[in-house]
């Protein structure tokens, strides 16, 4: 009987916690691992914050797993504070060898490997917002505090002018900024707002859906839209769970995490809430609705 921990940036109520590890246990038994028959699954969820994934990391840890899932960049810090031994997959890291948890995207050395989150440029979030909503004039971003949040922000700020927008940066170090940002952000009616997605606004994306509703808004994961956001550009987080099953069933059959190359996505699906653009009032243009991978009706 081998045991695998899982470490999930969401909460155990949460329908995505679901999903991801319906594709994940779905995964492993298409691979042969059923669980009850050769391998335990013991999960740990940390609703994006930090002091969490340190106590959960430090649970799974002692109950001796074979191998580690991570879920996101909190959560693969927290596991590689702790082992550098007990092997560790990750799912949706961004800039993996920045953050210092691996080597090389080739050769990631050490304990560690997994697939990578890449971020959206800022420009294509505006281009996207700017074609479903034309009288948008100022932009929110709402992102988390890392550099890849900044480069985000950075990049979009550069072209916000050939837009005829203006970005207001908003940093999301806890959640208490959410609600008075996006109150005053409702009462403009020029308003638009971009959301990447990163831990924080992750975790708390029902609330951010809510108190957006009014606004014209572009999430940079599929969940924000699933839960009732306007438009996302972004990975297949739950299909990075069924990937990563091949990796956990190459390990515990032997392979080395530092010897298996990390991948990076491949597709962006962009994903189109109907229902929430006829709330707006918003028309959405035939060839946005025909470049959409999925639309919500």
């Amino acid at each position: 009987m081998r045991r695998i921990g899982v470490l999930l940036v969401t909460s155990e109520d949460d329908p995505e916690s679901q999903a991801r590890i319906s594709a994940f246990q779905k995964g492993l038994s298409k691979l042969g691992w059923d669980v009850g028959r050769n391998v335990i699954i013991d999960y740990r969820w940390y609703q994006g914050q930090t002091g969490r994934a340190r106590t959960a990391a430090a649970e799974l840890l002692k109950l001796s797993p074979d191998v580690m899932l991570a879920n996101a960049n909190t959560a693969a810090q927290a596991l590689l504070e702790l082992t550098r031994t007990v092997p560790v997959v990750f799912t949706t890291v961004t800039d993996p060898v920045g953050s210092g948890f691996i080597e090389s995207l080739a050769r990631p050395g050490g304990n560690v490997t997994g697939f990578a989150n890449q971020p959206v440029e800022g420009e294509k979030f505006l281009d996207l917002l700017k074609q479903i909503a034309p009288g948008v004039k100022r932009v929110v971003m709402m992102v988390g505090n890392s550099p890849s949040s900044d480069a985000i922000a950075l990049s979009a700020e550069k072209v916000a002018p050939r837009f005829s927008v203006e970005i207001t940066k908003v940093v999301v170090r806890d959640p208490s900024v959410i609600e008075p940002v996006l109150a005053a952000l409702g009462n403009d009616p020029s308003g638009g707002l971009i959301v990447p997605g990163d831990t924080i606004t992750a975790s708390n994306r029902q609330l951010v859906v809510k108190l957006a509703a009014g606004v014209p808004s572009v999430y940079g994961f599929k969940f924000f839209a699933t839960a009732g956001g306007l438009l996302s550009y972004g990975i297949d987080v739950t299909g990075q769970f069924l990937n990563a099953t091949s990796y956990i069933d190459r390990i515990l059959r032997g392979e080395k995490p530092g010897d298996l190359p990390v991948q990076q996505p491949t597709k962006f699906s962009l994903v189109i809430n109907l229902k929430a653009a006829n709330t707006l009032g918003l028309t959405v243009p035939p060839t946005l609705l025909a470049a959409a991978d999925e639309v919500i009706e």
